[in-house]
């Protein structure tokens, strides 16, 4: 998809997207937005679409590191269901509990128990949210090995996107197909009428990131009616400049 045209759809969603953010702080909704899928698929990207036209007090981003020596031994879920929302708010995962399902299975930093114990606890934790009023959407962002291949190079080649680039993106590039069948078989076991899975397109991103932005503001149709204009009074004086008492605290005018 051509930037323009992009850009120009985008436009109408950020419309949308601020109307569900009032509607959400008026009704005290609380929604959570997972972003799972291969690396390199775009989930940054598409965060960071959501978040550009909202109220950033109201919409925070989770993207956990891997856990702590201490946070090893907790439950697994603990660490993550700190960062659920309150009333108002939306919270978007950028990878998220479904990391056991994927990156930590695959890589063999589990064990097969602790991987079955996840697929058979994993809908009952998400049934738990959703009967709390929690509203939970799940995407999975899929890319083709081809088009993962292209990213991957171009942050190898870019010095501003290396740093996207880590030993276990490399790994990963050996292990498509594992990835693959560690996702189907947790679509299969997670993907329940309270929390479904979402599959995207993402081997276009622009192209993805208008489809997921649809679809969730689609899901959620209730709306806020648009404010009115405010009308500003008009001030007692002359507007005034800005003429700080020390002029030698100016940043120097270089552009």
């Amino acid at each position: 998809m051509k930037k323009k045209k992009y850009e120009e759809q985008l436009e109408g969603l950020y419309d949308e997207l601020v109307d569900l953010q009032h509607w959400m702080i008026q009704t005290g909704q609380r929604v959570v937005v997972l972003l799972e899928g291969r690396d390199a698929a775009g989930k940054g990207g598409v965060i960071k679409a959501i978040e550009a036209p909202l109220n950033n007090r109201y919409v925070r981003t989770v993207s956990l590191p891997k856990p702590s020596e201490r946070e090893a031994t907790q439950w697994y879920f603990q660490r993550y269901a700190a960062h659920l929302p309150a009333a108002g708010e939306l919270v978007l995962f950028d990878r998220s509990w479904y990391n056991r399902a994927g990156v930590e299975h695959v890589m063999g930093y589990c064990s097969p128990d602790q991987y079955q114990r996840f697929l058979v606890d994993c809908p009952v934790f998400e049934d738990l949210l959703a009967a709390d009023g929690i509203v939970l959407f799940k995407y999975w962002l899929t890319v083709d090995q081809a088009q993962q291949e292209e990213r991957f190079a171009e942050r190898a080649s870019d010095p501003r996107k290396r740093w996207k680039l880590s030993p276990i993106d490399l790994e990963a590039r050996k292990r498509y197909e594992d990835y693959g069948r560690a996702r189907d078989a947790m679509l299969k076991a997670t993907h329940r009428p309270r929390a479904p899975w979402s599959l995207v397109d993402f081997n276009d991103q622009r192209r993805g990131r208008l489809n997921l932005i649809h679809d969730l503001v689609r899901r959620l149709p209730e709306r806020t009616p648009p404010d009115k204009p405010l009308k500003l009074p008009k001030l007692a004086r002359k507007p005034a400049r800005e003429t700080p008492a020390d002029a030698s605290l100016w940043v120097p005018e270089t552009f």
